[in-house]
């Protein structure tokens, strides 16, 4: 089993057209099996976490639950609004919007307090979260009203129309990330290897794998439902990782190319670059996978879709570099031989000299290396003390769940909403007490609700209006009272609604009852129940994770110190990336920079994801170098032999690899969604430092002072400083 890799490879390399054309049927049938299939769209149920998701489950249990509900403005074009023409607008759209399935009810026309716009309140069909599937009747019909009478202004906003604007929002972001991130993919590829062919192979298999854990991600929904995010970060990690293993084994197979001279065969040289990059991409993709497996520990739906997506995308991306890979570079290899003579008689025609190998490392990389290699204590004291600088922000993390209230200005739904929650400020947020008793105690608690509201309404942070409706289902076990707030769901206003509501007015009143079950819910109180839930589960997936990435690194290595060096290292970067997000986006002062608008905070699924992932892509680096490290070590160099050995011939692959995923990360930044902005910053911000700073100058300045100490409890290593590099996997075909 620990010689798998390469017996695939070898394999692939002497079947390349079976291997080639397996892969892209693989490919074909994972994407057919899901469009078969489809994909299972996680409920309102799943998304329920702490008290207001209690709260909503005896909800729904009385059928009092949230519906999908669209609101339809009608102003003036300019100065006063003409009564009667809005009232026929009103009219009209109040037919449309009867006459189509998709309606449930629609409510009778209510004027502004100023007058100036008339609402309509349209109920739809269906639960909550499938209103953004089928508000597009509605938005046609509201259009042709407007249409019908032009002079007033007739538009449409709600949950449903500013989720659909959501989600355009976010392809056109994706599409624009394409097209930021391909080319310099491409250029940073040609500039490796200056081939258009060989910078082809790293992209197709990208696009490839990405393609085929899409189609597995939607076999995957029916067992753990998709939360809308899992396609999102498919493409995002699926390129990154795709390019990096992809470019990390073709560099080992020209390695051992140049090292071969033209005495070995493209199958000889691809079984080699399997026993050391192959290994490598092995070890590195299980890293991700268990890494990326402990957000399942947090048991919410979004971090389970996260991760489905993410190690669906790794283990296909790892499979391709095992298998279609070889059978390509064999292909590619039997081009070159024949080409070769060709190209050398034609270069001797021309005079112009046989092309020298190119050095390992160039002027950057020895200049960036010469600190670690000449003076390691001062390196490593320097490079420790600007990572902790780094990371100081990040104690000063505030967190917040984003809601409706911080998505884009350039969703027109959301421009809409501005205009009706001018117009009507009770309609910013509502808390929805919600209890459950027996039928008995239906009065009592009728009557302690509607104190309850008297009393709400008391309170300057919560808006007056008509006394309390307490609304109670048919068998009169389960009542809801909606208590208006006229502060935006992230405002602190609102949040202090909810401490007052929840601390001192339900026990109050109907808290006081006996047998009485309460919950409040809204949208304050899911995004701050959702932010205790992430809070309460962080401690355990950030130990999991702490203790999977020693044991994987003690594993790989069989050292205990490297395993403890990798886990300071990953928090480390990980920590001056959170250091730097925090810096950025919690002020204002980087708002016209990046074009965001600060919410103060960080989106509350932001810390916990990227801790896990960029535990895994570190290990990723980490692999790669200390293999290199570790190989040469084997072939019976010293222990600072080894590490300089190591480190020649990683860092340029290392550097590139990483321009990739920060080009790829990077390109997240310029989406219009603030979460993702703040993922894509603080991904390509940690792989940047974690390339440049943990691996070129912490890593190479700890292993160089700890010298043997480093691999225990191994015995040093004794070999033959003249030994072949390449591994004992089986014989190799030389040519001629």
């Amino acid at each position: 089993m620990r010689q798998l890799h390469v017996r695939m490879a070898r394999w692939s390399a002497r079947h390349a057209g079976r291997a080639i054309a397996g892969w892209f049927a693989f490919v074909v049938l994972c994407l057919a099996a899901g469009i078969t299939v489809g994909t299972r769209e996680a409920t309102t149920e799943d998304f329920w976490v702490g008290e207001a998701g209690r709260a909503e489950a005896m909800a729904t249990e009385g059928g009092l639950q949230r519906e999908p509900t669209e609101r339809i403005l009608i102003r003036a074009r300019s100065g006063q609004l003409d009564v009667a023409e809005a009232e026929k607008a009103a009219q009209d759209v109040t037919g449309r919007m009867r006459a189509l399935p998709e309606v449930k009810s629609v409510a009778a026309p209510v004027r502004s307090k100023d007058g100036k716009v008339l609402l309509v309140s349209v109920v739809m069909n269906g639960p909550e979260l499938k209103g953004k599937q089928n508000v597009v009747p509605l938005l046609e019909q509201t259009a042709e009203v407007g249409r019908s009478h032009p002079g007033v202004i007739v538009e449409e906003t709600g949950s449903p129309a500013i989720s659909k604007g959501v989600n355009d929002q976010r392809g056109e972001d994706l599409a624009l990330s394409e097209r930021i991130s391909l080319p310099v993919t491409v250029i940073t590829l040609l500039v490796v290897f200056g081939s258009v062919i060989m910078a082809g192979v790293p992209l197709l298999l990208a696009l490839s794998s990405i393609a085929a854990a899409m189609g597995l991600s939607m076999v995957a929904s029916h067992v753990m439902p998709d939360s809308g995010v899992g396609m999102n970060l498919i493409l995002l990690i699926g390129l990154a990782v795709g390019v990096d293993y992809t470019l990390f084994y073709l560099k080992r197979e020209r390695e051992e190319r140049a090292r071969a001279g033209g005495r070995l065969s493209p199958e000889a040289l691809v079984e080699l670059a399997a026993a050391t990059a192959g290994r490598a991409i092995v070890v590195s993709g299980l890293a991700v996978i268990v890494s990326t497996a402990t957000l399942y520990l947090a048991t919410d739906v979004i971090f389970s879709s996260l991760a489905t997506g993410t190690i669906l995308v790794v283990a296909v991306a790892v499979a391709s570099s095992l298998t279609v890979l070889p059978a390509l570079l064999v292909k590619i290899g039997r081009r070159s031989e024949r080409l070769a003579p060709r190209r050398a008689a034609r270069r001797a025609a021309r005079g112009k000299p046989v092309r020298a190998p190119k050095p390992e490392t160039g002027r950057v990389f020895t200049a960036l290396l010469k600190p670690a290699r000449t003076r390691p204590v001062l390196t490593l004291c320097l490079s420790v003390l600007v990572m902790l600088g780094l990371a100081a922000p990040a104690l000063g993390l505030k967190l917040i769940d984003p809601g409706k209230d911080t998505f884009s200005r350039d969703i027109p739904a959301m421009r809409v909403y501005d205009r009706l929650t001018g117009s009507f400020p009770e309609l910013l947020v509502k808390h929805e007490v919600v209890t459950r008793s027996g039928p008995e105690h239906a009065a009592r608690v009728r009557q302690a609700l509607e104190d309850l509201g008297h009393r709400a309404q008391a309170d300057p942070l919560f808006a007056e209006g008509p006394g309390p409706a307490v609304r109670t289902s048919a068998d009169g076990r389960i009542s809801v009272l909606e208590l208006a707030v006229p502060h935006p769901a992230p405002s602190a206003e609102a949040i202090e609604s909810l401490a007052h509501l929840r601390q001192d007015h339900i026990p109050a009143t109907v808290g006081r009852l006996g047998g009485v079950e309460t919950g409040v819910s809204g949208d304050v109180a899911r995004g701050r129940d959702y932010v205790a839930h992430e809070s309460d589960k962080l401690p355990l997936v950030i130990g999991f994770l702490l203790l999977m990435t020693f044991l994987m690194t003690v594993w790989a290595f069989r050292s205990v110190v490297l395993g403890v060096i990798g886990v300071v290292l990953n928090l480390l970067s990980a920590g001056a990336s959170l250091g730097l997000l925090v810096l950025v986006f919690q002020g204002t002062w980087a708002q016209d920079l990046l074009a965001f608008d600060s919410l103060g905070a960080i989106a509350s699924r932001v810390p916990l994801f990227l801790v896990v992932i960029l535990f895994g892509l570190s290990m990723d680096y980490q692999v790669f170098v200390v293999s290199r490290i570790q190989e040469a070590r084997q072939n019976g160099m010293s222990s600072r032999e080894a590490v300089l050995e190591g480190l020649n011939r990683s860092a340029k692959v290392v550097t590139s690899a990483a321009i990739v995923m920060v080009t790829v990360f990077g390109g997240f930044v310029a989406l219009h969604l603030t979460e993702m902005k703040q993922m894509g910053f603080c991904l390509a911000a940690a792989v940047l430092l974690d390339a440049v700073i943990i691996r070129l100058m912490v890593l190479p300045s700890v292993l160089l002072l700890l010298g043997e100490r480093a691999w225990w409890p191994l015995r040093p290593a004794r070999g033959n400083p003249g030994r072949s590099e390449r591994p004992a996997t089986g014989p190799l075909t030389e040519v001629g």
